[in-house]
């Protein structure tokens, strides 16, 4: 078999898959539609594995998918699906252009580790707490990275770009848009994994599979049993190295002619170089058993080594976890109307964020999103930000509205047509207006008509239910609130001048409600048949 063929193809699905990932999280225009996000994010394990636990009777076919190939042909996912795993590849490539020489080698696994983090993710997972799945979810690692530092750079381009075509007087499907910024502690967390990956992946290829993602790890242990594998025969192998040199896994063990099929990727790569045809694709067959007593002691110097870069992995993640833990709120940019001249002094009392229209409660949400930021980035009114201390350490990076930023269209149900674990369960437009995430609340003393004495009612002026009226005060007009039928869209928020707090805002409900339909005025109809109306 020509197996540089079989690479490849892997080679040319995985540029697809991660072509595809990358169009979803970059596409600041939204120029693709719910059915094209769902499409592109069905393959990926976990999402599709919350999917079907949160969702009872369903079945996700990409969970079905992946366990079918990892059991047929080992880690294909790790190769081929996954875009975290692919952008390592890509960084790895990249890193040859630096260091001409060889510079993998087989290393042995670091078990304790690689099976430690799977096992806390996993029951945290059971205890209600994806907190791990949060931080470690490849694919959700990657949708950070891709919509909190690359998409800025895209867009930071693009502004540029328009500008200076614009000043030449040319205007073509270019504009410039606005960029909400992030939390800076959301941001500090991403950045920090993002050169860890890149270090990771620079000098030692598939490190971060193979060592610290509980999603290899676990299909890692799948795939020692897979029908499929990649085997030294040891009749025709020289012990060449060849094939370990070129294993970005470092999983092949030269010497006794070993392959540690719980960390190979499936990437093909020692198919290609072999020219001894000792590297074979084929059904498992099982083989001679290896004389322990022969094999080689592990160098002191080198198994210190491994130590320290283990110490070295677990500091880190302790000190990522701290600065989660102990950074306070900082409210983000406030955009949408402008402030008038005076502050108001009356903070508002809220008691629970507010959690986006179909993720039915805040506990919900915080037990299967897994912040991969989807729906963050593809929100057109960006209404939807990562989450830091808002629902606590266990919802770090997870979506919440933040009326400071935008507010939710009153007709939208994009978040809920997106979202791949089924945190945020699909809406129809009509479930979605009758959806209450949050009731309206007023604070007199902090309306300009009552510091200003002036008019003002762009708090009505916005509200799509009619939950904000505009009654007579004086010589003025004041807001009243009615929360059975307000739906907490924020609209009112959203467009209230005062700063830094807000006169009008809406208070979460913890668990959504179902709010009360707004009376609307009933046409007259007591007109003879034949009367003309005008």
């Amino acid at each position: 078999m020509n197996f540089k063929i079989l690479k490849r193809a892997r080679v040319s699905v995985a540029l697809l898959f991660l072509s595809l990932i990358a169009v979803v999280f970059l596409d600041f225009r939204d120029s693709f539609g719910a059915a094209f996000y769902d499409w592109a994010v069905s393959l990926q394990f976990v999402p599709s594995l919350l999917k079907t636990i949160s969702v009872p009777g369903t079945l996700a076919i990409g969970l079905a998918v992946v366990l079918i190939l990892t059991a047929l042909f080992g880690r294909i996912y790790c190769s081929a699906i996954c875009p975290l795993g692919i952008f390592q590849d890509i960084v790895a490539r990249i890193s040859k252009r630096f260091n001409k020489k060889s510079r993998y080698k087989f290393h042995k696994a670091w078990t304790i580790v690689r099976y430690t983090i799977l096992v806390i993710t996993i029951v945290f997972a059971v205890l209600g707490s994806i907190t791990f799945v949060t931080l470690l979810d490849p694919y959700s690692l990657f949708g950070r990275i891709s919509s909190y530092v690359f998409k800025p750079a895209i867009v930071f381009i693009n502004n540029i770009s328009a500008q200076g075509l614009s000043k030449a007087g040319i205007y073509t499907f270019l504009y410039r848009y606005e960029l909400q910024p992030v939390h800076m502690g959301i941001m500090l967390a991403t950045l920090i994994f993002l050169v860890l990956i890149l270090a990771m992946s620079f000098r030692r290829g598939r490190l971060y599979c193979n060592s610290i993602c509980p999603v290899g790890t676990f299909l890692g242990l799948i795939s020692k049993f897979s029908l499929f594998k990649i085997e030294l025969d040891k009749s025709s192998c020289t012990r060449c190295g060849k094939c370990a040199r070129v294993c970005k896994a470092e999983c092949i063990e030269i010497k006794n002619r070993e392959i540690d099929h719980s960390r190979c990727v499936a990437c093909y790569n020692c198919l290609t170089v072999c020219t001894e045809d000792a590297a074979r694709y084929r059904i498992k067959k099982k083989g001679p058993k290896i004389d322990v007593a022969k094999m080689k002691m592990a160098d002191p110097a080198e198994a210190k080594a491994e130590l320290n870069k283990r110490r070295f992995l677990v500091n880190g993640a302790i000190g990522t976890a701290t600065l989660l833990g102990v950074s306070n709120h900082n409210p983000l940019f406030a955009n949408g109307a402008s402030s008038h001249s005076g502050e108001t002094v009356h903070k508002e009392p809220k008691t629970s964020p507010v959690s986006p229209p179909g993720s039915k409660s805040i506990d919900h949400l915080n037990k299967v999103c897994t912040g991969c930021s989807l729906c963050i980035s593809a929100c057109p009114t960006k209404v939807l930000q990562p989450s830091f201390m808002e629902y606590g350490l266990i919802g770090v990076m997870q979506p919440h509205m933040d009326f400071h930023t935008g507010l939710c269209n009153f007709d939208c149900t994009l978040c809920s047509d997106i979202c791949p674990t089924g945190a945020i369960i699909p809406l129809t437009v009509e479930a979605k207006h009758l959806t209450q995430i949050g009731r309206v609340k007023f604070i007199k003393a902090n309306c300009i008509v009552e510091t200003e004495g002036t008019d003002c009612g762009a708090c009505s002026e916005h509200c799509p239910t009619k939950a904000v009226q505009m009654v007579p005060y004086g010589d003025f007009f004041i807001p009243e609130v009615n929360e059975e039928i307000c739906i907490g869209c924020g609209a009112c928020e959203y467009a209230c001048p005062t700063r830094p707090y807000r006169a009008i805002y809406v208070d979460g409900n913890p668990v959504h409600q179902e709010a009360k339909k707004p009376e609307t005025e009933k046409a007259k109809t007591d007109l003879k048949e034949d009367e003309f109306p005008f």
